[in-house]
Protein backbone atom coordinates (compact mmCIF):
# COMPACT_ATOMS: atom_id res chain seq x y z
CA UNK A 1 0.00 0.00 0.00
CA UNK A 2 2.81 2.28 -1.36
CA UNK A 3 2.66 4.33 -4.13
CA UNK A 4 3.44 7.47 -5.81
CA UNK A 5 0.60 10.79 -6.28
CA UNK A 6 -0.09 11.52 -9.90
CA UNK A 7 -0.55 15.39 -9.03
CA UNK A 8 2.72 15.41 -6.61
CA UNK A 9 3.39 19.08 -6.88
CA UNK A 10 6.37 20.06 -4.94
CA UNK A 11 9.36 18.65 -7.15
CA UNK A 12 12.91 20.34 -7.80
CA UNK A 13 10.94 22.19 -10.47
CA UNK A 14 8.75 23.96 -8.30
CA UNK A 15 11.01 24.46 -5.79
CA UNK A 16 13.15 26.03 -7.98
CA UNK A 17 10.50 28.71 -9.16
CA UNK A 18 8.76 28.91 -6.00
CA UNK A 19 11.66 30.63 -3.97
CA UNK A 20 13.17 32.57 -7.24
CA UNK A 21 9.78 34.60 -7.01
CA UNK A 22 10.03 34.46 -3.16
CA UNK A 23 13.13 36.16 -3.81
CA UNK A 24 11.78 38.47 -5.88
CA UNK A 25 9.35 39.63 -2.68
CA UNK A 26 12.48 39.36 0.17
CA UNK A 27 16.48 40.39 -0.03
CA UNK A 28 17.04 37.92 2.99
CA UNK A 29 15.81 35.18 1.11
CA UNK A 30 17.86 36.30 -2.07
CA UNK A 31 20.53 36.40 0.12
CA UNK A 32 19.66 32.80 1.73
CA UNK A 33 19.51 31.12 -1.12
CA UNK A 34 22.92 32.84 -2.55
CA UNK A 35 24.95 31.44 0.41
CA UNK A 36 23.32 28.10 0.76
CA UNK A 37 21.93 26.88 -3.27
CA UNK A 38 18.47 25.56 -3.64
CA UNK A 39 17.30 23.35 -1.18
CA UNK A 40 16.85 19.69 -2.67
CA UNK A 41 13.34 18.05 -2.86
CA UNK A 42 12.12 15.18 -1.07
CA UNK A 43 9.51 12.72 -1.56
CA UNK A 44 8.10 9.75 0.32
CA UNK A 45 5.70 6.94 -1.32
CA UNK A 46 2.19 7.77 -0.53
CA UNK A 47 1.06 5.31 2.14
CA UNK A 48 1.25 3.70 5.52
CA UNK A 49 4.72 2.96 5.48
CA UNK A 50 5.65 6.66 5.01
CA UNK A 51 3.39 7.21 8.10
CA UNK A 52 4.87 4.44 9.69
CA UNK A 53 7.72 6.28 9.47
CA UNK A 54 6.79 9.15 10.29
CA UNK A 55 6.19 7.73 13.54
CA UNK A 56 9.04 5.82 14.13
CA UNK A 57 11.02 9.95 13.38
CA UNK A 58 8.97 11.30 16.12
CA UNK A 59 11.59 12.64 18.58
CA UNK A 60 14.58 11.35 17.13
CA UNK A 61 17.47 12.21 14.58
CA UNK A 62 17.37 11.53 10.93
CA UNK A 63 20.30 9.12 11.19
CA UNK A 64 18.70 7.52 14.58
CA UNK A 65 15.51 6.73 12.40
CA UNK A 66 16.51 5.79 9.82
CA UNK A 67 18.55 2.53 11.81
CA UNK A 68 15.35 2.49 13.62
CA UNK A 69 13.47 1.80 10.56
CA UNK A 70 15.83 -0.52 8.68
CA UNK A 71 15.52 -2.64 12.36
CA UNK A 72 11.75 -2.73 12.01
CA UNK A 73 11.37 -4.11 8.24
CA UNK A 74 13.60 -6.71 8.74
CA UNK A 75 11.71 -7.57 12.21
CA UNK A 76 8.77 -7.67 9.77
CA UNK A 77 10.43 -9.75 7.03
CA UNK A 78 10.84 -6.63 5.01
CA UNK A 79 7.19 -5.91 4.75
CA UNK A 80 5.85 -3.17 6.50
CA UNK A 81 2.21 -3.06 6.28
CA UNK A 82 -0.96 -2.94 8.48
CA UNK A 83 -0.87 -6.41 8.64
CA UNK A 84 2.07 -7.29 9.77
CA UNK A 85 2.11 -4.29 12.31
CA UNK A 86 -1.21 -5.92 13.80
CA UNK A 87 -0.20 -9.42 13.41
CA UNK A 88 3.68 -8.54 15.40
CA UNK A 89 4.14 -8.76 18.96
CA UNK A 90 4.91 -5.90 20.95
CA UNK A 91 8.55 -8.02 22.02
CA UNK A 92 9.20 -7.57 18.31
CA UNK A 93 8.38 -4.12 17.22
CA UNK A 94 10.17 -3.45 20.66
CA UNK A 95 13.66 -5.14 19.30
CA UNK A 96 13.82 -2.85 16.46
CA UNK A 97 14.35 0.50 18.63
CA UNK A 98 10.84 1.52 19.59
CA UNK A 99 9.13 2.77 22.50
CA UNK A 100 5.89 1.03 24.10
CA UNK A 101 4.66 4.57 23.04
CA UNK A 102 5.65 4.28 19.52
CA UNK A 103 4.57 1.15 19.34
CA UNK A 104 0.95 1.63 20.22
CA UNK A 105 0.92 4.30 18.07
CA UNK A 106 1.77 2.17 15.14
CA UNK A 107 -0.69 -0.26 15.69
CA UNK A 108 -3.24 2.73 16.28
CA UNK A 109 -2.51 3.18 13.11
CA UNK A 110 -2.83 -0.24 11.28
CA UNK A 111 -6.45 -0.07 12.76
CA UNK A 112 -7.25 2.93 11.74
CA UNK A 113 -6.30 1.45 7.56
CA UNK A 114 -7.63 -1.75 8.27
CA UNK A 115 -11.40 -0.31 9.52
CA UNK A 116 -11.37 2.48 7.19
CA UNK A 117 -11.58 5.51 9.88
CA UNK A 118 -7.85 6.35 7.93
CA UNK A 119 -9.67 7.06 3.98
CA UNK A 120 -5.47 6.26 3.16
CA UNK A 121 -6.61 5.58 -0.57
CA UNK A 122 -8.65 8.94 -1.04
CA UNK A 123 -5.86 11.47 1.15
CA UNK A 124 -4.74 12.45 -2.20
CA UNK A 125 -8.07 13.84 -3.56
CA UNK A 126 -8.63 15.98 -0.21
CA UNK A 127 -8.21 19.29 0.85
CA UNK A 128 -5.10 20.01 2.80
CA UNK A 129 -7.21 20.74 6.11
CA UNK A 130 -9.24 16.73 5.59
CA UNK A 131 -5.67 15.46 5.10
CA UNK A 132 -4.67 17.18 8.37
CA UNK A 133 -8.11 15.58 10.44
CA UNK A 134 -7.85 12.49 9.07
CA UNK A 135 -4.26 12.07 10.40
CA UNK A 136 -4.67 13.47 13.46
CA UNK A 137 -7.56 11.92 14.26
CA UNK A 138 -4.97 8.64 15.18
CA UNK A 139 -3.46 8.28 18.26
CA UNK A 140 0.01 9.64 18.35
CA UNK A 141 0.21 11.62 15.33
CA UNK A 142 -0.18 15.49 15.66
CA UNK A 143 -0.22 18.82 13.30
CA UNK A 144 3.34 18.48 12.60
CA UNK A 145 2.87 14.35 11.24
CA UNK A 146 0.27 15.95 9.22
CA UNK A 147 2.34 18.27 7.52
CA UNK A 148 5.17 16.16 6.72
CA UNK A 149 3.14 13.68 5.23
CA UNK A 150 1.31 16.70 3.39
CA UNK A 151 4.34 17.59 2.41
CA UNK A 152 6.35 14.76 1.38
CA UNK A 153 4.33 12.14 0.35
CA UNK A 154 0.78 13.89 -1.42
CA UNK A 155 3.50 17.06 -2.62
CA UNK A 156 1.29 20.00 -1.42
CA UNK A 157 3.14 23.30 -2.16
CA UNK A 158 1.56 26.03 0.77
CA UNK A 159 2.11 23.64 3.71
CA UNK A 160 4.00 25.50 6.57
CA UNK A 161 5.10 23.85 9.50
CA UNK A 162 5.77 25.97 12.04
CA UNK A 163 5.90 24.23 14.56
CA UNK A 164 9.19 22.43 13.41
CA UNK A 165 11.61 23.59 15.72
CA UNK A 166 14.06 23.31 12.61
CA UNK A 167 12.01 25.31 10.70
CA UNK A 168 11.91 28.31 13.38
CA UNK A 169 15.67 28.58 13.59
CA UNK A 170 16.26 28.32 9.91
CA UNK A 171 13.38 31.29 9.21
CA UNK A 172 15.13 32.88 12.31
CA UNK A 173 18.71 32.88 11.04
CA UNK A 174 18.09 34.01 7.42
CA UNK A 175 15.86 36.60 8.45
CA UNK A 176 18.40 37.62 11.07
CA UNK A 177 16.48 37.67 13.91
CA UNK A 178 18.49 37.69 17.17
CA UNK A 179 16.36 35.17 18.73
CA UNK A 180 14.04 32.09 17.68
CA UNK A 181 10.42 33.13 16.64
CA UNK A 182 7.60 31.40 18.33
CA UNK A 183 5.31 29.54 16.49
CA UNK A 184 2.80 32.17 15.99
CA UNK A 185 5.85 34.52 15.12
CA UNK A 186 7.01 32.19 12.34
CA UNK A 187 3.42 32.25 11.18
CA UNK A 188 3.35 35.86 10.89
CA UNK A 189 6.52 35.84 8.70
CA UNK A 190 5.79 33.53 6.63
CA UNK A 191 2.43 34.96 5.48
CA UNK A 192 3.72 37.31 2.78
CA UNK A 193 5.23 33.71 0.93
CA UNK A 194 1.82 32.63 0.16
CA UNK A 195 1.35 30.37 -1.82
CA UNK A 196 4.63 29.32 -1.72
CA UNK A 197 5.57 27.73 2.19
CA UNK A 198 6.22 24.74 1.54
CA UNK A 199 9.52 25.98 -0.27
CA UNK A 200 10.48 28.35 2.20
CA UNK A 201 10.18 25.22 4.74
CA UNK A 202 13.02 23.68 2.74
CA UNK A 203 14.88 26.20 2.65
CA UNK A 204 14.51 27.22 5.98
CA UNK A 205 15.69 23.20 6.82
CA UNK A 206 18.65 23.74 4.26
CA UNK A 207 19.73 26.63 5.92
CA UNK A 208 19.70 25.22 9.71
CA UNK A 209 21.83 22.49 8.09
CA UNK A 210 24.45 24.46 6.46
CA UNK A 211 24.86 27.85 8.57
CA UNK A 212 25.22 27.14 11.91
CA UNK A 213 24.30 29.50 14.84
CA UNK A 214 26.68 32.25 15.74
Amino acid sequence: MSRGVANYKLTARHIKAALTRLAERDARIAKAIARVGMPSARRSPHGFEALARIVVGQQVSTRAAEAINGRLVDALSGNLSPDTVAQADESLLRSAGLSRQKVSYLKSLSAAVATGELALEQLPQMPDCEVIEQITAIRGFGVWSAHMYLMFSLGRTDVWPSGDLAVRVGLGRLMGLPERPTPRETDQLAEICEPYRSSLALLCWHYYGAVPDA
